[in-house]
């Protein structure tokens, strides 16, 4: 699609090899982390939506501040092949480029950094700490952590269009009716039942790049 203005990208699984909540629970190891991945599993194929698992895996794993420091470090070095050089050349042309995760925002900030996408533009799910640096809680009020958060998000942030969407679950697929593409990322994942719902599938950043700026 020509003429992108804005471009939506998820983070776990699109951005990063990543999905940041089983990370954290593979730390844990054993039936933690086996429980929160199924979890997962199931909210990014659809088959449960994310209102019902979202505090459930992070009940689960509730991370400290040290164990996000450390997921923070994991998404750098996880980041797919091509994605700083895609996400430059796009920015260069001058379209606006915003993540919406649902993953935890502290443990992204660095990766956005690093690819020059200021705070303000990304949108993810906080989480606090008390003075033993232990999880007190997360941002209740944020749409992110429900099934329609992201398109809720995305419409509420008024974007230049055409806009494209990135990603690879259920809950991308959800900003479909907010946008006017909706790209199915392959490169980490590959669900067949968002495949089929998508616009159009690519595996790799270089060739996000190459359907983004023609």
């Amino acid at each position: 699609m020509k003429g992108i203005r804005s471009l939506v990208l998820d983070v776990d699984s699109t951005l990063t090899a990543l999905e940041g909540i089983d990370w954290l629970a593979a730390q844990r190891g054993g039936t933690i982390a086996e429980y929160v991945a199924g979890l997962t599993d199931q909210a990014m194929s659809g088959k449960l939506i994310l209102d019902e698992v979202f505090e459930l895996r992070l009940a689960a794993v509730r991370p400290s501040r040290n164990d996000i420091e450390r997921l923070a470090d994991a998404y750098l070095k996880s980041i797919s092949p091509g994605a700083p050089e895609a996400i430059r050349a796009i920015r260069v042309a001058g379209i606006r480029i915003v993540l919406v995760s649902g993953g935890i925002r502290e443990a992204i900030l660095p990766l956005a950094s690093m690819l020059e996408i200021p705070g303000s533009d990304l949108h993810a799910v906080g989480i606090s700490f008390d003075e033993a640096g232990e999880m007190a809680g997360f941002d209740r009020l944020t749409p992110l952590s429900h099934q329609h958060g992201k398109r809720m998000v995305v419409e509420g942030l008024s974007l230049p269009r055409p806009t494209m969407v990135v990603g690879d679950g259920a809950t991308d697929l959800e900003m479909r009716a907010a946008v006017d593409c909706f790209v199915a990322f392959t490169g980490v994942v590959r669900r067949e039942a968002i495949v089929k719902q998508a616009d159009v599938a690519v595996d790799s950043f270089s060739e996000l790049m190459e359907l983004v700026l023609g």
